[in-house]
């Protein structure tokens, strides 16, 4: 099987400069490429739960410098003390599926997707993750009202981080 090493070169210095560990390339012809990092040993490992694969996506393993890399904001968004209160239970964790840069709008001076108080449906677009050029869109897997917004627009995400929070229901 010949590979470009161009190409391979390029997916390295991806892996270099977003911090992953791993990488499954699925090409045109069915062949697959996986290109894996060694990294120094993780004082924990961490469990991160499959997807289903997607071509050219990044399937991150452990990434010990998770924290550091992504964190909520500090200061709570100006329109979260009228969204209502929720309790650990009541909420829904939307998870970025990928490693990538969290957008909040569908371009640079747009409004936003969604706000907090901003209520959601079942497929409604809550934000776009950047992840090798190319623009994910994430959306709502439940009805809702968005009661917090975790990272900022622009901020690096991990797979797996919490993104945002809905709180369950219908018209809310």
């Amino acid at each position: 099987m010949h590979i470009d090493s161009k190409k391979l070169n390029e997916v390295a210095a991806l892996m270099e400069d977003h911090g992953l560990t791993r990488v499954r390339l699925s090409e045109e012809d069915g062949r697959v490429v996986e290109l894996e990092r060694m990294t120094a040993p993780a004082p924990e490992a961490i469990a991160v739960p499959v997807a289903a694969p997607m071509a050219a996506a990044a399937t991150p393993a452990a990434a010990p410098a998770a924290p550091a890399i992504i964190a909520p904001t500090e200061a709570p968004a100006p329109a979260a003390e009228t969204a209502p209160a929720p309790t650990a239970t009541s909420t829904i964790s939307v998870e970025a599926p990928m490693v990538g840069v969290f957008y909040a709008a569908p371009s640079p001076g747009a409004d936003p997707f969604v706000s907090v108080g901003s209520t959601v449906h079942v497929g409604d677009t809550l934000c776009i993750i950047e992840a090798m050029k190319l623009m994910n869109e994430v959306v709502a897997e439940a009805d809702g009202t968005i009661s917090e917004i975790c990272v900022q627009d622009g901020d690096l995400v991990e797979f797996g981080s919490c993104i945002m929070k809905i709180v369950p229901g219908g018209e809310a």
